[in-house]
């Protein structure tokens, strides 16, 4: 089969979206397929065999007006990212769908695909490529209201209100969501949610677990323990993620034990938000950003840590849950969203959203019983190679991709 990937940010290093491009397409490839890529900046290091095709993007938001080539701007795409950016708005998958719809266009004489699976861009180009002759389908990791929904409570003014409303398109990922031959979605949670938000019929939805690197993220053979070592990994300034509650519970823990927090994620000056809570919480001191890891050094921070805690307020799977798990560590997880579908009762405690003393309470015990600990990370570690594997992932994703053809 020739299967041609979409992904608008494939770098691992940008969340989510890149690392299932990553182990997908890999997986893809392993079991015998020709697997293209069509991705935006930041480029992803794809697996070897992964047949790579770049398109631009201006990605404004990150990078600035572009000083070294400022005539690059006069094409109408590039036009309307700056023109829309000035007023708030993210232009990135309305322009990469655009853009990843011509360059199929480009290739597709020399490479007829049999199916274009897109990874959430959800862009009105996804509509035009239906014109193409070739099935379309689209993985939601979780439907974007959900982040507006989670994000109004911290936004006080009226004006940051709309702006936030502004910021994502909302009604274009409703309307191509809908359009789609299939919708891939992570958990059974994120088909209710993408359901409830973009009205996509549950006929044309399948649930397909995303994977883990077994061989990748596992318990480290004479990796020494921290005594009273917590971790998060996250993109911290998401207020989705609920760093705030994690850092609130260290709080309420310092008051009786030695506890230091590491937080898998970067600090100043790239991330203002998480670094002044720690300081509002008192934990000066008790507070390390590592900045961006690779694979290796993440597996390290795991296995060094005594408990993983999972803050969320909404998920659509939960990586970092599942990495944890992986490499034999107890995960605190709240029950948002999909995380009780990747954590259960033997693998970690599960405790409410939002709730600081539910996950101050849940880490004192695991931090004070050492058996508890080594039990939940046996367990979790089988669970994730039962539940969890990127192989089976590819394998049901073929599924889907045989049934639309």
């Amino acid at each position: 089969m020739r299967i041609c990937l979409l992904c608008n940010r494939g770098n691992m290093y940008c969340g989510g979206q890149g690392v299932y491009l990553y182990y997908l397409s890999r997986e893809l490839h392993r079991l015998g397929h020709e697997v293209h890529a069509i991705v935006g900046p930041p480029y992803p290091q794809l697996a070897e065999g992964v047949i790579e095709h770049r398109v631009e993007n201006l990605n404004l938001f990150e990078y600035g007006f572009p000083k070294q080539d400022p005539f690059k701007i006069f094409t109408p795409l590039n036009l309307y990212d700056v023109a829309v950016t000035r007023v708030g708005k993210f232009p990135e998958m309305f322009t990469f769908s655009f853009r990843a719809y011509d360059k199929l266009r480009q290739i597709m004489g020399e490479y007829k695909f049999d199916i274009i699976h897109d990874n959430q861009t959800l862009g009105y180009g996804n509509i035009l490529m239906k014109s193409l002759g070739v099935p379309v389908i689209a993985t939601i990791h979780h439907p974007l209201p959900i982040d507006k929904k989670t994000d109004m409570p911290y936004i006080h003014s009226i004006q940051g209100r709309l702006r936030r409303i502004l910021f994502y398109p909302f009604f274009m990922q409703h309307l191509t969501a809908s359009a789609m031959d299939r919708v891939i979605t992570v958990s059974d949670n994120a088909a209710r949610e993408i359901h409830n938000s973009f009205k996509v019929p549950h006929k044309k939805m399948r649930v397909v677990y995303n994977g883990i690197d077994t061989e990748a993220f596992r318990p480290l053979e004479g990796m020494q323990k921290e005594k009273g070592r917590i971790i998060v990994v996250a993109n911290t300034s998401d207020r989705k993620k609920g760093v705030l509650y994690l850092l609130r519970a260290m709080r309420e823990l310092r008051k009786e034990m030695d506890v230091k927090l590491t937080i898998v994620d970067r600090g100043l000056p790239d991330n203002e938000y998480t670094p002044a809570l720690a300081e509002r919480c008192g934990l000066n001191g008790s507070v390390e950003f590592t900045g961006r890891l690779t694979t290796e050094e993440l597996v390290k921070q795991y296995c060094r840590a005594e408990v993983a805690v999972v803050p969320s307020l909404y998920e659509g799977f939960g990586l970092p849950a599942a990495e944890a798990m992986s490499c034999g560590l107890p995960v605190v997880s709240t029950t948002a969203g999909a995380l009780s579908e990747v954590v259960n009762e033997e693998s970690g405690i599960l405790v409410p959203p939002g709730d600081h003393m539910s996950i101050a309470e849940a880490v004192r015990r695991l931090l004070l019983d050492d058996g508890l600990r080594c039990s939940m990370g046996q367990a979790g570690r089988t669970r994730v190679l039962e539940m969890f594997s990127w192989e089976e992932a590819a394998r049901k994703t073929l599924a889907v991709y045989q049934e639309v053809m």
